[in-house]
Formats: C-alpha cells, sequence, structure tokens
C-alpha cells in the first residue's frame, strides 16, 4: 500500500522525512505550507513521535456513507503520551460548519468506528495541528 508509484508526483513539493515510514511525504494542498504539510514537519520534529505516515487514498474504512480515508498514523514513544497509536484526520478549521455533509458524516462514523474497538491505546480524532493533537492525549 506504501509502494504505490509516485512518479506521477512531482518531488519538489515533497517533505522529506526522518519518521515517516517513506523517505518522502506528499501531502494534500496546494499551498507549500499547507495544514498537511505543517503537521507533517511537526510530527518529524516532535520528540514523543515514534513513527508515522500519511495514510494513502487505498487504505481506507467502509462507512454506511461509502468509504473514508483518515490522513494520518501516527506511532508515538511509549510512556510519553496517554495513546500510544493515533489515527488523526488533519482540517483547517475544526467547524463542523466548514466540512462537507458528507464529509462530516463519515468522519462521525469513523469516530464511532474507533470508539468501539477503543483499547486505550489507540484514539482517533479530528486535529488541526500537531499542539491540537498533543492537548488531545495528553
Amino acid at each position: 500500500m506504501f509502494t504505490a508509484d509516485k512518479s506521477s508526483q512531482s518531488f519538489d513539493k515533497a517533505f522529506k522525512a526522518q519518521k515517516h515510514v517513506q523517505d518522502y511525504v506528499f501531502t494534500d494542498g496546494m499551498a507549500e505550507k499547507s495544514v498537511e504539510r505543517r503537521f507533517a514537519e511537526d510530527l518529524d520534529s516532535a520528540a514523543e513521535v515514534c513513527v508515522y505516515a500519511k495514510l494513502p487514498k487505498g487504505f481506507n474504512i467502509p462507512t454506511p456513507l461509502g468509504h473514508y480515508s483518515p490522513d494520518w498514523a501516527i506511532a508515538f514513544n511509549e510512556g510519553t503520551v496517554k495513546h500510544i497509536y493515533f489515527i488523526a484526520e488533519t482540517k483547517g478549521s475544526m467547524s463542523s460548519i466548514d466540512l462537507r455533509p458528507i464529509e462530516k458524516a463519515k468522519i462521525d462514523c469513523a469516530r464511532v468506528l474507533f470508539n468501539k474497538m477503543n483499547t486505550n491505546t489507540v484514539k482517533y480524532d479530528v486535529v488541526k495541528s500537531y499542539q491540537d493533537l498533543l492537548n488531545k492525549i495528553q
């Protein structure tokens, strides 16, 4: 899943990562400092992050409304935060008013799924920044 051909993507906008499962992170968004790009840079420099992945479009969760693809999977160094594994959806705005209704409904379905399978080490949520993520897992 992580070895899909990236030859059609330009490496000049890719982020050279140290802690990502691949050498480069291809984030969504047109701006070089998009929400996802800033999030990846913060994950890569965070001492508490062990490894992370920008989940490929092929990774999805079936919902009653169609497939949903979360943005990130993050593993933290054990003992540094409350939840060891975190599945994140990054959004520039946390207001549900700014989300399309179908997108909000899929996020709600993912939230229900991850809450049901919660083992006290895995958490799912929507975040706007790495600091927001830390606030949710401390």
